[in-house]
């Protein structure tokens, strides 16, 4: 009877510590290193951004901004508050600009390119989301560059109506 199979200990009674896996152990070892060394990555990258980008609605008409932030009762940005102005500039207030635009998740909004000179200042901005609303006045002439902060509150209720 002939044996094929050969001896764990060689002739000088040694064992011999020669894995005949060690190519696919190591390639094992460095693909598990790189997971450990991505996945930290990775984790970063799906957080969300702390500062979004404000939203900039561009009147066209002059050179003056204003930058609002929107805050609820709690003083926590309001995302997705709506905030309109409507704005009469020119010779007798002849021209008339309806600018509308929503928060992001800070609660931010740019009015820019707002005109520098208007009909019966000061421009009233509101703001609002659900049953809650806020105004903030903003004159152009003696502010160009501004920003201003609206606390939404509910609205009071009229007397006897």
């Amino acid at each position: 009877m002939t044996s094929t199979m050969q001896p764990l200990v060689s002739r000088d009674h040694r064992i011999n510590f020669r894995s005949y896996n060690c190519a696919g152990m190591n390639r094992m070892l460095r693909v598990l290193c790189s997971i450990l060394v991505v996945l930290p990555l990775l984790s970063e990258a799906q957080a969300p951004a702390p500062n979004e980008k404000v939203p900039i609605i561009e009147g066209g008409a002059g050179p003056c901004s204003l930058e609002l932030t929107i805050r609820g009762a709690d003083g926590k940005p309001v995302y997705a508050a709506t905030v309109t102005v409507h704005i009469a500039y020119g010779f007798g207030g002849m021209r008339k600009l309806d600018l509308e635009a929503g928060t992001n998740s800070d609660g931010k909004v740019k009015f820019a390119g707002l005109p520098a000179r208007v009909q019966r200042p000061p421009l009233e901005f509101h703001a609002s989301k659900d049953e809650f609303v806020g105004v903030a006045a903003f004159d152009p002439s003696t502010e160009c560059q501004a920003k201003h902060d609206i606390t939404l509150e509910k609205p009071k209720a009229q007397d006897g109506r």
